[in-house]
């Protein structure tokens, strides 16, 4: 039996959560770096502090992508949210440093992401062959 292709509606919610998500975490990396300047995440390796300090720019441009419905949002979002949930349980586990709610969230969200991704793939950005009908991207 073949699988069942989701209702355009289904996909722009699946859409819209994940955009909300990028959000939420740009806006919190940006929250981050407005409140603590060049200090901020202090007392984390220097790898880790380059790394949350680049995600206000990754968890931007893959919002951006996704919202414009582009493969690439979809390829730059698994590998943001798999590597940030690596980092961030890594130093939950290591050094109890970061909140439980969290990073719990943030891995629910991550299993959205991956349960999800394929659907948004498989929407986005089919090249056109010459003469088919494309979908309107609204």
């Amino acid at each position: 039996m073949a699988a069942r292709t989701p209702s355009v509606r289904t996909r722009r919610v699946i859409q819209a959560v994940w955009i909300l998500g990028f959000l939420i975490g740009t806006g919190t990396h940006i929250a981050d770096l407005v409140g603590a300047g060049t200090d901020v995440y202090s007392g984390f390796p220097t790898g880790v502090r380059l790394y949350w300090t680049s995600l206000t720019v990754l968890d931007a441009a893959t919002l951006v992508l996704i919202a414009a419905r582009r493969r690439a949002g979809v390829v730059l979002g698994v590998a943001v949210i798999v590597t940030d949930v690596a980092v961030n349980w890594t130093l939950f586990i290591i050094r109890d440093e970061l909140a439980a709610f969290g990073v719990v969230n943030q891995a629910l969200f991550a299993a959205f992401i991956l349960a999800t991704m394929r659907i948004l793939w498989t929407w986005f950005e089919r090249p056109a062959r010459p003469g088919a009908s494309v979908e309107a991207p609204g």
